[in-house]
């Protein structure tokens, strides 16, 4: 059972016997019963990312230790959705959009963001299903979550993303087995739904009352990927 808690805009979901697979700042694998998700105030420009966390952490009352996700965006904000054993929750800023051209002009990137720039929006996912999964199904769940996010945005805003996205999806290490996570399986279909439908409800409650923007260039920061990459014959 996934369990939220939200204190002092820090975002607790406790899975018990969970193994997370984390992107970001914390990545990789870890054995531990909760992630994080902390929201941070404008301006912060903290680099020790893990001091700060657990600081945050644990002003929270929040005493287990697990792998954090950082984003600007207000937990007000959060959604989750849940299916078959999936569930999912979500932030979702756009003031340093990502897009990604069919048909790129070959010149340099457009607003290339780096660490520490303020105004960082992000679209953070944490994501666990009940079943348990081997480290290789947990990764194309991952990879599954991804796109659903990225199809999920691309139809809201246009944009395929943010330049801090952060996802982090757990399995149950106690449940009834899952071999497999792809799409066309219950567990990959119901990662997808779950996801496509707190990233919507995120969106809309942040955009609300504002619009998103409507470019990289009219936005605060982002990147709009526009160089040629040559091709070959493998």
């Amino acid at each position: 059972m996934v369990e939220t808690t939200i204190r002092d805009e820090v975002l607790q979901v406790r899975i018990p016997n969970a193994r997370w697979l984390v992107t970001g700042w914390s990545g990789g694998y870890h054995d531990s019963d909760v992630a994080y998700n902390v929201s941070v105030p404008e301006g912060w420009d903290r680099t020790d990312l893990g001091a700060y966390s657990r600081e945050r952490r644990e002003a929270a009352g929040f005493e287990t230790d697990g792998p954090s996700l950082l984003t600007g965006v207000e937990l007000r904000h959060a959604a989750g959705a849940r299916l078959d054993g999936v569930t999912a929750i979500a932030t979702v800023g756009l003031s340093n959009p990502t897009s990604l051209p069919l048909d790129p002009d070959g010149t340099t990137p457009e607003g290339l963001v780096t660490a520490g720039d303020a105004e960082i929006g992000t679209v953070n996912l944490l994501v666990g299903t009940s079943r348990s999964l081997e480290d290789g199904a947990l990764a194309t769940l991952l990879a599954g979550v991804v796109e659903a996010k990225t199809a999920t945005l691309q139809q809201l805003s246009g944009f395929t993303g943010t330049t801090s996205d952060a996802v982090a999806v757990a399995t149950d290490r106690t449940g009834e087995p899952a071999t497999f996570t792809g799409s066309a399986t219950a567990v990959g279909d119901a990662a997808r739904s779950a996801v496509r439908a707190a990233v919507k409800a995120s969106f809309e409650s942040r955009f609300a009352e504002s619009e998103p923007p409507e470019s990289v260039a009219s936005a605060d920061t982002g990147i709009r990927s526009s160089r040629q990459a040559a091709l070959f014959e493998p």
